[in-house]
C-alpha cells in the first residue's frame, strides 16, 4: 500500500533494537579491547573509595556530640551547635588568618621558582651537568620533614648555625629565626622551597620537552635573543601546565600541611604559627574535641571546593585548559 505524501514510516522494531544495542556493544567492545588498562585503575578506585569516599560518611560527627564510648549512631545531635562555637572562637580566626597568609607567601614567592628553575635547566646543554644538577635539586623532596626541619632547626640556632656564624663574620648580631614572628615565615618559605622547588620543574621540563623545536628555530631567524625565545616560546608553551598547577594550588590554600609547621613551630610563634592541621591535632586528638575539629575540617574543606571552582572557571575564561 503507497504512503501518502508527507508521511515517514515508523522504524521497525528489530532496526530500532539494533540502534539501541549499538552503544552497549561499543562498550563492551572498548572494555575488552583495555581490559588490562582498566585492571590497573581497580587498585586506584579501591583506595579512593576506602580512603576518600567512605570516611565521608564520619562528618555526621560534625552535626553530633561524638563521644567514643557511645559511637556515632549512639552520640547526641547537636545541630550547627559547634559550627557557632566555631565561628565564635577567637583562636579559629587566628589560625585561619595564619593559613591563609602563609598559603599566600607559598603562592607569591614558592610557586614561580620551580618554573625558573625549570627554564633554567632547559637551557643548560650538557647532559651529564644537567642530571647531576637535577638529581641534587630533587633530593630533598625525597627527605621527611623530620629530619629537614631539624637540619633548618640546627642552620638557623642563634649560637651555633652556620647561617648566624656568617652573620657575625660581618659584624651583624645574631638572629633567632624560629622564635620571631617576623623571621619564622620567611623562613617556613624558604625551607619549603628548599624541599619542592626542584621536585616541582619535573611537570614543567615534560611540557618544555614538548614543544615544537621549529619555533624556536624560527625565532632564531627573526633575529629573537635568547630571553625573548623564552618569553615567545617557552614560556607560552608551558603556560597551560603553570595554569593547572595554579588551580590545584589555590585548592590547597586552606590546608597549609602538618608535618612541616609541627616540626619548625614553636610555643614563642605560636601567633604566626598555628594552622589549621595544628589546631585540629591539638583540639582534636590531644583534647578529645573530635565534633568541634569536624566542624572545622568540613569548613575547610566546603572553602576548598569553592576555590577550586572559582579559580578553574577563572582560568577557562582566559582561555587556558582547566580540571574539567
Amino acid at each position: 500500500m503507497r504512503q501518502s505524501q508527507g508521511t515517514y514510516p515508523h522504524p521497525q522494531p528489530a532496526q530500532a533494537a539494533l540502534s539501541s544495542a549499538r552503544p552497549r556493544q561499543g562498550w563492551r567492545k572498548h572494555i575488552l579491547r583495555d581490559k588490562y588498562l582498566y585492571l590497573m585503575l581497580v587498585p586506584v578506585a579501591v583506595y579512593f573509595l576506602l580512603f576518600k569516599y567512605a570516611p565521608l560518611f564520619g562528618e555526621i560527627i560534625a552535626f553530633k556530640n561524638y563521644r567514643l564510648t557511645e559511637g556515632i549512631w549512639g552520640s547526641s545531635w547537636a545541630g550547627l551547635e559547634h559550627f557557632r562555637k566555631l565561628f565564635s572562637s577567637s583562636d579559629f580566626y587566628i589560625v585561619l588568618r595564619n593559613t591563609l597568609l602563609l598559603n599566600l607567601y607559598n603562592l607569591v614567592f614558592a610557586f614561580p621558582v620551580p618554573i625558573i628553575l625549570a627554564v633554567l635547566l632547559n637551557e643548560v646543554r650538557g647532559n651529564g651537568y644537567k642530571r647531576v644538577l637535577q638529581n641534587l635539586l630533587y633530593i630533598p623532596h625525597f627527605i621527611s620533614w623530620v629530619v629537614l626541619g631539624t637540619i633548618v632547626i640546627a642552620m638557623l640556632s642563634p649560637s651555633t648555625g652556620i647561617v648566624n656564624t656568617v652573620l657575625k663574620l660581618f659584624g651583624m648580631e645574631p638572629i633567632y629565626f624560629m622564635a620571631s614572628s617576623f623571621w619564622w615565615p620567611v623562613s617556613f618559605v624558604v625551607s619549603g622551597i628548599w624541599k619542592e622547588a626542584g621536585f616541582g620543574t619535573i611537570l614543567y621540563m615534560a611540557a618544555m620537552a614538548g614543544i615544537d623545536p621549529t619555533l624556536y628555530e624560527a625565532a632564531k631567524i627573526d633575529g629573537a635573543s635568547k630571553l625573548r625565545q623564552i618569553w615567545h616560546v617557552t614560556l607560552p608553551g608551558i603556560r597551560s601546565t603553570a595554569a593547572i598547577l595554579l588551580i590545584l594550588q589555590v585548592g590547597k590554600m586552606m590546608d597549609v600541611g602538618f608535618e612541616q609547621v609541627f616540626t619548625m613551630k614553636n610555643p614563642a610563634v605560636n601567633q604566626v604559627a598555628e594552622v589549621i592541621s595544628t589546631y585540629v591535632y591539638t583540639r582534636g586528638i590531644e583534647n578529645l574535641q573530635y565534633s568541634y575539629t569536624t566542624a572545622l575540617g568540613l569548613f575547610q574543606s566546603v572553602v576548598a571546593l569553592i576555590l577550586v571552582v572559582s579559580v578553574n572557571g577563572l582560568i577557562k575564561a582566559m582561555g587556558e585548559r582547566g580540571l574539567w
